[in-house]
C-alpha cells in the first residue's frame, strides 16, 4: 500500500515549480518534470465481459429446458415493463458462436456467463437433461477454441419453477448444492473459475421483500430473513458441492453486489466509518459468508424475526472461497457519527449525477473502495470485478451508436480501479456489464447496458463506441 496517489499530484509543487512549468509551456518547451499519469494494469490482468442466461439465451421451450420463476413472472401482466419477457431475448442459445466473435473482436480474454439451472435439471433436481449439458459444453468449447476463458456462474436468478416453495423452502438450497456438484463434475474439465450465486440480495430482497423481481412477493420481515438465510446457505452448499466434484486447482467464489460505503471525505474517521458500514449493512450476505456467522448487531436488529439457523449451517455458509467477485455500480456514502453504530449513511440526492436507469447514480470512487474495503475487512487472496457498467439511452444512427456517456462512465470507474491495483490490493480482473444489450429484468428491453447494440427485431449486433474504446483499453492494458 502507500504508493503514489494521483490525488496528490499537485502536492509538493510550489509556486516556483508551477511557475517554471507554466513558463516552459508558454515558451513551447515541454516540461520534463511533469509526465502523463501511467494508468497501466499488471500484465496478467484479466479483461472480459459478462452476461446471464435468462437475459440473453431465449429458446425457453427448447431441448428440455424447464420453466423458471422468471418465465412465470415476466408473463404475469404488469410485472415487466412493456410486457417484455425472455422468451427470445438475444437468441444467444443459437447465436453463441457469433457472440464469441464479439468477444474476440474486442480482444477480451475472459467471459463471465451463467448456466441455466433449469436446462440441466428441468425440475430443479432429479434426472439431468443431457441436451442442456451438451449445449453448455459446446458453448465452452467454442470459447476456449477462440482463446477466451470462461468464468461460469451457476445461479443468476432463473430458479426452476418446479421446486416447491422456491427460496422460502430450505430444500431449495439443498437442491442447489446437488446441482452445483453435478455441474462441477461435468464442466470442470473446461472451466477453471466457478461462481456459485449472483447477487443474493437481489433474488432474496427484490424478489421476496420489495416484490419487483421474481417471484414478486412482499413477505414480512421474518420470512425475508429466512429467505436470505436460504440464499447464503445455498452458496455454501454450492461451494461444498463444487469442491467435491471439480478438478484440482479449480477456483471457486461468488459474485456479490455488496453495498459499498464510500467515506464522505478521505479522513481516518470517515474511512473507518465506511468500513464499519460496509461490514454491518451487508451482515446477512457477504459478511456472513466471509466470517461464517451473523453479526451480533444484525441478530439484535432482527429480534424475534431472526432467521431459523440449524446446527452446522454457519460453517457451511462460511465455506472458504478462493476469490471474491464484486458487482459494482453505485456508492452509498458514510459519515462518522457519535452513535452506537459509529456511522450514518447518506442517501443519494436528486441532483446527484446518474445514468439512464433511475437507480444508477454515478460515483466512480466506489469501485476503489469496493476493492479496498473488502480486502481490509476479510483479506481474500483474489478479487474480481464481476460486473460494472451502465445503462444509456442508446440509439442506432447511420449504423453507429456514439455512446460517449458510457465511455465517460467506464473511463472514470476504471481509473479508480487502477488506483486500487496500484496500491497493491489483490484485484486481478474486470468483467464489463454487458457484452450486449439484453433483457434487463423488470425493465425489460427498455434499458440498454451493452457495449454492442442489439436490434431485437433482427438480432443484429452492432459494436458501439464503447466497444471500440474497450478494445483499445484491452490492447494497451491501460485506461485510455
Amino acid at each position: 500500500m502507500g504508493s503514489f496517489n494521483r490525488r496528490d499530484l499537485g502536492k509538493g509543487l510550489g509556486s516556483v515549480a508551477v511557475g517554471a512549468a507554466a513558463s516552459n509551456l508558454l515558451s513551447g518547451t515541454a516540461s520534463a518534470a511533469i509526465q502523463p499519469l501511467d494508468l497501466s494494469f499488471p500484465a496478467d490482468f484479466v479483461w472480459g465481459c459478462a452476461s446471464a442466461s435468462y437475459q440473453i439465451e431465449g429458446a425457453v421451450h427448447e431441448d428440455g429446458r424447464g420453466q423458471t420463476n422468471w418465465d412465470v413472472f415476466s408473463h404475469t401482466p404488469g410485472k415487466v415493463a412493456n410486457g417484455d419477457n425472455g422468451d427470445v431475448a438475444c437468441d444467444s442459445y443459437h447465436r453463441y458462436a457469433e457472440d464469441t466473435q464479439l468477444l474476440k473482436n474486442i480482444g477480451a480474454k475472459a467471459y463471465r456467463m451463467s448456466v441455466a439451472w433449469s436446462r440441466i435439471f428441468p425440475n430443479g433436481r432429479g434426472r439431468p437433461n443431457q441436451k442442456g449439458v451438451d449445449h453448455y459444453k459446446r458453448v465452452l468449447d467454442n470459447l476456449k477454441e477462440n482463446g477466451i476463458e470462461p468464468y461460469v456462474t451457476l445461479f443468476h436468478w432463473d430458479l426452476p419453477e418446479a421446486l416447491p416453495g422456491g427460496w422460502q423452502n430450505r430444500d431449495t438450497a439443498k437442491a442447489y448444492g446437488d446441482y452445483a456438484h453435478y455441474i462441477g463434475g461435468q464442466l470442470s474439465d473446461r472451466v477453471s473459475h466457478f461462481m456459485t450465486t449472483n447477487e443474493i440480495r437481489c433474488f432474496t430482497d427484490l424478489g421476496h421483500m420489495v416484490g419487483v423481481h421474481a417471484p414478486g412477493l412482499q413477505l414480512p420481515p421474518k420470512g425475508v430473513n429466512q429467505v436470505r438465510h436460504h440464499g447464503v446457505l445455498a452458496h455454501g452448499l454450492g461451494v461444498q458441492g463444487l469442491r467435491a466434484a471439480v478438478r484440482a486447482g479449480t477456483q471457486i467464489g461468488m459474485a456479490e453486489n455488496t453495498t459499498i460505503h464510500v467515506p464522505v471525505i478521505e479522513t481516518a474517521e470517515h474511512i473507518e466509518a465506511a468500513k464499519k458500514a460496509t461490514r454491518q449493512e451487508n451482515a446477512m450476505f457477504i459478511t456472513a459468508i466471509m466470517e461464517g456467522k451473523y453479526t451480533d448487531e444484525y441478530l439484535a436488529s432482527c429480534g424475534a424475526d431472526a432467521p431459523q439457523v440449524q446446527a452446522g449451517d454457519m460453517a457451511i455458509v462460511g465455506s472458504p472461497v478462493d476469490f471474491v467477485a464484486l458487482n459494482v455500480y453505485q456508492p452509498v456514502y458514510a459519515r462518522a457519527a457519535d452513535n452506537a453504530a459509529g456511522y450514518v449513511t447518506l442517501p443519494h440526492l436528486e441532483h446527484s449525477p446518474r445514468m439512464a436507469s433511475p437507480w444508477l447514480y454515478v460515483g466512480p470512487e466506489v469501485i476503489y473502495w469496493a476493492v479496498r474495503s473488502v480486502s481490509e475487512l476479510w483479506g481474500p487472496r483474489t478479487i474480481y470485478i464481476s460486473e460494472n457498467g451502465c445503462s444509456a439511452d442508446d440509439t442506432l444512427v447511420n449504423g453507429r451508436v456514439d455512446d460517449s456517456d458510457r465511455v465517460m462512465y467506464l473511463r472514470n470507474y476504471l481509473t479508480e480501479l487502477h488506483r486500487a491495483s496500484a496500491e497493491g490490493y489483490p484485484i486481478k480482473g474486470y468483467f464489463l456489464w454487458s457484452l450486449m444489450d439484453n433483457f434487463e429484468w423488470a425493465d425489460g428491453y427498455g434499458k440498454r447496458f451493452g457495449i454492442h447494440y442489439v436490434d431485437y427485431a433482427t438480432q443484429a449486433r452492432t459494436p458501439k463506441l464503447s466497444a471500440l474504446w474497450y478494445r483499445e483499453l484491452i490492447a494497451r492494458n491501460r485506461v485510455v
